[in-house]
C-alpha cells in the first residue's frame, strides 16, 4: 500500500498525517513539542509507524512548520514547504470553494485568503501572544481549570463581560478586576474568548477581505468558545473541518503525493529506524549579520545533520537544500 507522510513541527505541537494513494487519512498524531523538536519527531515516527497497516510503504515525506528544515533533515524529506501553502492545500482539499482560512495555534496564528483555489493574501501574528492558544492556556491556569473545562464553560457564558485583549498582562489585570466586582466566571471566560478573537482580527486579520466559506484550523479550533466568538464577531458561519488540528501535516502529505506522481528521484525517507538514532546537539553564534543569532546544530556521529534556530532560514536551507 502506498503511503505519504506529512510532518508539521511547530513551537508548541508536532503533528503527523499519513495518507494513502487515494489521499484518505490512514493515521494521524498530535504531540507536544516541548522544546525538543528532534525528540518529538523521533517519538512521533515510532508511534505513527505502529498505527500503519503492515503493508504500508512510505513513498514520499514532506515537512512543514517552524522547524520544517530541521525535521526534513532528520527524517529525509522529499519536500519542505511553508505553513501557509500546506494549510491552504489541506483547506482546499477539504472544502474546494473555501475563501478564508483562520488558523490559530499555540504561539502563532495565520489568516489565508483564497480566491478560485489560489492563495491571494495572507497574514501572520506579530510577537504578541494575545491572539494565540497560549493566551487561553495561561488564563485557564490562572482560573485553576483545564483548557477543556474552559472551552465547555465558555459556551455557558453571556456576552456581558468585556476583557481587554490587546495584551496578556492587561487581560489578566482585567480578569482580576471583573472577578473582584462579582461578575459570573462563565461570563468572564467567554469574555476571554471574545478578547482573543478581537485581537486576532485586529492584528492578523487587519485589512483582510474575510469572506465565506471560512474554515477554522489549528489546535485552538477544539475550543468551542472560540468557534462561537468567531461566528458572533464575523457574523458568518465558521466550519471546523475534521482533523483540523493536523491540517498542516495533511497539506504536506498531499503536496508530496502530488510531487511523487511526477518525480523520478524516488523517496528519500530514512525509515522509521531514525527514531532510534542518537543525535548530539551543540550551538554557535552566526556572524552573517549584526543580529548574531544562536544556531543549534544537530549531529550524528560527528556529521552535521541540521542547523536551526535563526531569525532567517539561512542555516536551515543550507543543511536541507530545499526551499519553499
Amino acid at each position: 500500500m502506498e503511503a505519504y507522510l506529512g510532518i508539521d513541527v511547530g513551537s508548541v505541537t508536532t503533528k503527523f498525517a499519513v495518507l494513502n494513494s487515494a489521499d484518505e487519512l490512514l493515521a494521524s498524531l498530535y504531540l507536544p513539542t516541548g522544546g525538543r523538536p528532534v525528540a518529538m519527531v523521533q517519538r512521533g515516527l515510532r508511534q505513527i509507524g505502529q498505527q500503519l497497516p503492515a503493508d504500508a510503504e512510505i513513498k514520499g515525506v514532506a515537512t512543514t512548520g517552524s522547524a520544517r528544515y530541521l525535521a526534513g533533515a532528520v527524517v529525509g524529506a522529499d519536500l519542505v514547504k511553508n505553513e501557509i501553502t500546506c494549510q491552504a492545500v489541506a483547506a482546499i482539499d477539504n472544502v474546494p470553494e473555501v475563501r478564508t482560512v483562520i488558523e490559530i495555534g499555540g504561539q502563532d496564528s495565520k489568516i489565508i485568503i483564497i480566491r478560485d483555489g489560489m492563495v491571494t493574501d495572507f497574514g501572520m501574528n506579530t510577537v504578541c501572544a494575545a491572539g494565540t492558544g497560549s493566551f487561553l492556556d495561561h488564563q485557564a491556569g490562572r482560573l485553576n481549570m483545564s483548557i477543556e473545562e474552559l472551552s465547555r464553560r465558555a459556551l455557558l457564558g453571556g456576552d456581558s463581560v468585556r476583557i481587554s485583549g490587546r495584551c496578556t498582562v492587561f487581560a489578566e489585570s482585567d480578569m482580576v478586576h471583573k472577578q473582584q466586582t462579582g461578575h459570573n466566571v462563565d461570563d468572564i471566560i467567554y469574555g476571554l474568548c471574545r478578547a482573543l478573537v478581537r485581537n486576532y482580527l485586529s492584528d492578523v486579520g487587519s485589512h483582510k477581505d474575510i469572506q465565506p466559506p471560512v474554515l477554522f484550523q489549528g489546535g485552538v479550533a477544539f475550543n468551542q468558545g472560540i468557534v462561537r466568538a468567531l461566528r458572533e464577531e464575523l457574523e458568518m458561519e465558521i466550519t471546523v473541518p475534521p482533523h483540523h488540528e493536523v491540517m498542516g501535516a495533511i497539506g504536506a502529505a498531499l503536496l508530496v503525493h502530488e510531487r511523487a506522481a511526477v518525480s523520478r528521484n524516488g523517496c528519500k525517507f530514512k525509515g522509521f529506524g531514525v527514531s532510534e538514532i542518537e543525535y548530539q546537539t551543540s550551538s554557535f553564534e552566526c556572524q552573517a549579520c549584526p543580529t548574531a543569532c544562536e544556531i543549534v546544530r544537530i549531529s550524528e556521529d560527528d556529521r552535521v545533520v541540521a542547523c536551526w534556530g535563526g531569525q532567517c532560514d539561512m542555516w536551515e536551507e543550507s543543511t536541507v537544500g530545499q526551499g519553499d
